[in-house]
């Protein structure tokens, strides 16, 4: 049974959806975090959740505002140090999905969270910054990234490359040395798109319910490629958004804030 949504609700179910109970994921702050507690509070309750200020299994009951919030160590398996989360648990190949988001994203799934403007030392908006998602980028067994779809952010040209997906495409990823997969899915407010599995350009495979592929070509910045194979992705159920709207409200009750749609 499904309810009515909004794109920023779909596109947030449909993230979760993708964890499974016992995959090892190093969450970013804001919708990969939303996606990813949503998954554990519905059907991945063994979900292990990494944040880079060192929570090892974290079980938030509001979703952090940074990862120096208190709730989420409070109630995590561990808390490590910084040099370890990132040295013994990324670097050493213990991350199964890098879950992040981003400001712009290219055709073949590299990041800016930089700056906005061609101008670095003089942009347009300069963004929060890297943080750890060049490292996640570089060494997670496989990253998704979760944004919303417009020409604005998806460019043909990054201002600025923050993370590195597939870089050029092809196998130009393995040959720069980075590790792992790279991207494997973005998710957005329109639809999914994975990588070409010869050129890694990003395709659309799959459509939230009502939208269109003119709506996901038009809110492309490149000549978007299809797959000739379409999916739709499932409605969300009453269950799925009763428990993210709930995850919400707790979370703008405790921070004094309204989420944004």
């Amino acid at each position: 049974m499904s309810a009515e949504y909004s794109a920023t609700e779909i596109m947030t179910i449909e993230a979760a959806r993708r964890l499974k109970s016992g995959t090892v994921c190093f969450v970013g702050i804001g919708m990969p975090s939303a996606a990813a507690n949503l998954a554990r509070l519905t059907h991945a309750p063994e979900v292990v959740l990494i944040y880079e200020s060192g929570t090892i299994g974290a079980k938030p009951d509001v979703l952090p505002l940074s990862i120096g919030d208190g709730e989420l160590a409070e109630h995590a398996d561990t808390v490590v140090s910084i040099p370890e989360i990132f040295r013994y648990w990324l670097q050493g190949g213990r991350v199964d999905v890098g879950f992040l988001g981003a400001a712009q994203v290219d055709r073949y799934g590299n990041i800016n969270t930089t700056v906005i403007g061609s101008d670095y030392a003089h942009p347009k908006v300069r963004l929060p910054g890297a943080g750890g998602a060049p490292e996640i980028a570089s060494n997670a067994k496989e990253t998704w990234i979760i944004i919303k779809q417009t020409k604005r952010s998806f460019v043909p040209k990054l201002d600025f490359m923050t993370s590195v997906g597939h870089l050029t495409g092809g196998d130009s990823r393995a040959r720069s040395g980075a590790r792992g997969a790279g991207p494997t899915a973005v998710i957005t407010d329109l639809g999914v798109l994975t990588p070409d599995p010869a050129t890694r350009e990003l395709t659309l495979t799959a459509l939230h319910p009502g939208i269109t592929v003119e709506q996901a070509r038009a809110a492309t910045g490149w000549d978007l490629k299809v797959a000739e194979r379409l999916d739709r992705t499932a409605a969300p159920t009453s269950y799925e958004l009763a428990t993210l709207r709930d995850l919400q409200a707790r979370t703008a009750k405790a921070h004094g804030t309204v989420s944004s749609e």
